[in-house]
């Protein structure tokens, strides 16, 4: 074999060689494409001044938690504190209104309340009946301008006579006779037995009518007076006349 011939065969051989480790390579250490594949690489560390989407992320995050905590806090305790004041408001002023309506409601009940009937506020009169025996009608009549109450029973004072004649217990009336202006409450007096059995009798021309402690009044008799004996009674005061005889 000549020198050239041998120079070409080494020099194909050398070729095939290169070749053959080319594809070796790229076989071992190809993904296929030709292109070589380092494997997954870790993501970059951002550095202390990026600004990167994770690590803005990251930070906004915290602001925002904190934010909406704040604020919701705070516009909870808002709200409430508001609600708070607006009802305190409205149950004050609800309080207030009853409170006055109350104290308008007091004026009005001590403005109208009842008077004692007395001397000052009526007009009292005593009439004989024939029915039954030996009775006097005594009739207060309300001349003032106000409910008056007739309480109690009537302190006659007959004549000269040292004493007032007792009341009969079994005619104290269920409630307090009240006499609207004009209107006229009664008593009845037992002068004397009508079967005799009395002493101590005697005629009396005058008679004066008390209510209570207060000061009595001079009440007219019949022009012949009438005769009282030691049963003279009288009976409490009433609403009607037929009350006031019935004993």
């Amino acid at each position: 074999m000549s020198a050239r011939t041998t120079r070409t065969t080494r020099t194909r051989l050398l070729a095939a060689s290169a070749i053959v480790l080319t594809a070796l390579s790229l076989t071992a250490c190809g993904n296929g494409n030709g292109v070589r594949d380092e494997g997954s690489s870790a993501p970059a560390r951002p550095s202390a001044g990026s600004d990167g989407p994770a690590a803005g992320a990251g930070t906004t995050a915290k602001p925002a938690g904190t934010g909406t905590t704040t604020g919701s806090g705070s516009g909870s305790a808002n709200g409430s504190k508001s609600s708070g004041t607006t009802t305190g408001g409205t149950g004050t002023n609800g309080k207030g209104s009853a409170g006055g309506s109350g104290g308008s409601t007091g004026k009005t009940g001590t403005g109208t309340r009842n008077v004692a009937c007395d001397a000052s506020n009526t007009r009292t009169s005593a009439t004989a009946v024939s029915r039954p025996l030996n009775h006097l009608l005594l009739t207060v009549t309300n001349t003032g301008s106000r409910n008056c109450d007739l309480t109690g029973y009537p302190i006659a004072r007959f004549g000269e006579a040292q004493s007032v004649p007792p009341v009969a217990e079994e005619t104290h009336p269920q409630a307090v006779v009240t006499l609207a202006p004009g209107e006229s409450g009664y008593a009845g007096v037992l002068l004397s037995s009508a079967d005799g059995s009395g002493s101590n009798g005697y005629t009396a021309k005058t008679l004066e009518v008390g209510f209570g402690k207060s000061r009595g009044v001079t009440t007219a008799l019949p022009a012949k007076g009438v005769y009282v004996d030691d049963k003279l009674t009288v009976t409490y005061w009433q609403q009607t006349l037929d009350a006031a005889l019935s004993y």
